[in-house]
């Protein structure tokens, strides 16, 4: 076994590409973590946007949905950091070869603003909860300690920078599935079967 990946991993070429050299996909705990952390990110946009847009009238039920969504952030946080672990231990298997570079160039730079972001807006969504006087209690057991006391500019703030990032997560999630489509239905290079 080379970096990781398995003579089994090694089983599928890339079907765009004659001649090609096998396929090399993700180690198993990487796909997991990343599937794991696909779903985890779909229920924290959702619960977002509910909350954002469609806010219920029924107070109770708000602050739930609210716990729900910081709660869940706390999970993307955690979970980004062991992929992060996992991903150095582990490194990704190339591109496809072929791939231009403009390609190499974007999906690095979206990776990169992927990470950071499932790293930083956690923290930012958390201040700001703080910041407005809530302090969180993760799934309503586990309460989390109050660095910030309740400040209202502050608040504000924080609430701005975590509406600017989830923007910038969705249409870098955004991007990203474009650039699966794109290597799936252009390319035709087997580049989604690395994660399946």
């Amino acid at each position: 076994m080379a970096n990781g990946h398995s003579t089994a991993d090694r089983a599928a070429g890339y079907p765009g590409l004659q001649g090609a050299v096998p396929a090399l996909r993700y180690v198993a705990s990487a796909r997991w973590l990343h599937w794991i952390t696909a779903a985890l990110m779909a229920i924290v946009i959702v619960v977002g946007i509910w909350i954002k847009y469609f806010e219920p009238a029924d107070e109770p039920f708000k602050m739930r949905l609210y716990n729900l969504h910081e709660s869940f952030g706390v999970l993307v946080f955690a979970l980004a950091l062991v992929r992060l672990v996992n991903r150095w231990r582990h490194p990704p298997p190339p591109l496809p070869p072929g791939t231009p570079g403009l390609i190499h160039f974007a999906a690095s730079a979206t990776h990169i603003a992927l990470y950071a972001l499932l790293l930083l807006m956690p923290v930012i969504g958390f201040l700001a909860t703080n910041a407005w006087g809530f302090p969180l209690t993760v799934f309503g057991v586990l309460p989390m300690p109050v660095p910030v006391g309740k400040n209202e500019e502050l608040a504000k703030l924080l609430s701005l920078l975590h509406l600017s990032g989830a923007i910038a997560v969705v249409m870098l999630i955004g991007g990203h599935l474009i650039g699966v489509v794109y290597h799936t239905f252009v390319r035709r290079d087997g580049l989604l079967r690395r994660m399946l």
